[in-house]
């Protein structure tokens, strides 16, 4: 049973809700020997690899390093719940009507919003270089 607070009428509630697969509930239905491991290694390399991308970046790239920063701690909280819990808890409920936007908790907000940032940077926004021929 989940129990859920209304925040905003006809437009957000907080609803606890185990997420036991990945982004946006994917494998969260399936059941298989290992899946929090699997998930959980998986999430591991993504840290590393983006830890490594992060560490190549000049000082000057600052919207590029926010937004990394804000996805390495995103998906290192999740990790972690992951890890210890062997589930995610999201919360948020954001839905119109009948539909029902997936259930997210703060990491993922952290993750989204550096996309976000990052897709900024890689359309330029985050130069302060005069781009003159």
């Amino acid at each position: 049973m989940s129990e859920t607070l209304v925040v905003v009428p006809g437009f957000m509630n907080l609803t606890h809700v185990r997420n036991t697969g990945a982004a946006f509930g994917m494998f969260n239905a399936a059941d298989f020997p290992y899946k929090t491991l699997m998930l959980a290694t998986i999430a591991f390399a993504g840290l590393v690899l983006l830890g490594f991308y992060a560490a190549q970046l000049p000082r000057e790239q600052f919207l590029a390093r926010l937004g990394l920063a804000l996805i390495l701690g995103g998906a290192a909280g999740n990790l972690i719940d992951r890890l210890v819990e062997g589930s995610v808890v999201d919360f948020v409920d954001v839905y119109f009507g009948t539909w029902h936007f997936w259930a997210f908790n703060v990491a993922d907000s952290a993750i989204t919003v550096g996309v976000s940032v990052m897709l900024l940077d890689l359309l330029g926004m985050g130069t302060h270089v005069s781009k003159t021929v």
